[in-house]
């Protein structure tokens, strides 16, 4: 099937590894112009010569921003030009008891996993909006519905992301603009294999066992396996396409069958 994206431009926060590079390098297969996003100025460099090399041809740069430090934020905002597709990725994420969390871990986990998208949107939507226009996807979690009590944090955090998502769509009636969010389930993403290898580690586990583990403890799952960041990217792609100009408003599932609430 032909998308219809090609010359089209993106900007993916968070993304020099993981889902974030994932989404970038299959929307760069699909001839969409990519800017990635990453918090250290070497990595992302990185990040922007593997894409080229994984994607000959590929048009792809780069600006470096951390979403925790809102005069990053603000510069970003200033360079990043406008775009037809922003995909709000970055996210903060890991394995907390609520009454060890502390009033700055939640403020710093809604600031990015949250306020990052808001920004995005701010500066972002009303090009999309006046050029008639855009493709906006967050980036969310089956946690967000069904929040993990040893993540209470960032299970708010994601829910919100998909309540901002929500209310965006509502400012695109009668547009070409659409606002969607991703619930991503279990993904074996850099940042969770480095999660799952340090259980491992504590447990006296190799980190195979451990992985499987995990997936066996999940009683709801019918993947019976992680997510792949692929297999995120390739729903991402879809939305942030013209075939899924009917799709506005929603929430998709891309969770492997976890959720057992109907959205």
């Amino acid at each position: 099937m032909d998308l219809q994206l090609t010359a089209k431009t993106a900007f993916i926060s968070g993304s020099t590894q993981g889902i974030g590079y994932a989404i970038a390098k299959a929307l760069a297969g699909e001839g969409v112009q990519v800017t990635l996003n990453g918090r250290e100025t070497g990595k992302l460099a990185a990040a922007v010569e593997t894409l080229r090399r994984e994607v000959p041809g590929a048009a792809v740069d780069g600006i470096a921003a951390d979403f925790s430090d809102p005069d990053q934020v603000e510069r970003l905002c200033t360079e990043l030009p406008d775009v037809d597709i922003l995909v709000s990725n970055v996210g903060l994420f890991g394995l907390q008891p609520f009454t060890e969390i502390p009033a700055d871990e939640w403020r710093r986990y809604f600031e990015v996993n949250t306020l990052s998208g808001v920004q995005l949107a701010r500066r972002l939507m009303p090009g999309m909006l006046e050029r008639g226009w855009g493709r906006i996807v967050f980036i969310s979690s089956e946690s967000g519905v069904s929040v993990p009590a040893d993540m209470i944090h960032y299970g708010a955090s994601k829910a919100a992301m998909m309540a901002v998502g929500n209310g965006l769509a509502k400012l695109t009636r009668g547009t070409g603009v659409t606002v969607n969010s991703v619930l991503g389930g279990p993904t074996y993403s850099d940042g969770v294999a480095g999660t799952v290898e340090s259980l491992a580690a504590q447990t006296g586990l190799a980190a195979g066992e451990m992985k499987a583990a995990i997936i066996a403890a999940n009683q709801t799952t019918l993947l019976e396996r992680f997510i792949e960041p692929a297999e995120i990217a390739a729903m991402t792609v879809f939305l942030a396409s013209p075939r899924a100009s009917a799709t506005n408003g929603a929430a998709v599932r891309v969770d492997g069958g976890v959720l057992t609430t109907v959205l």
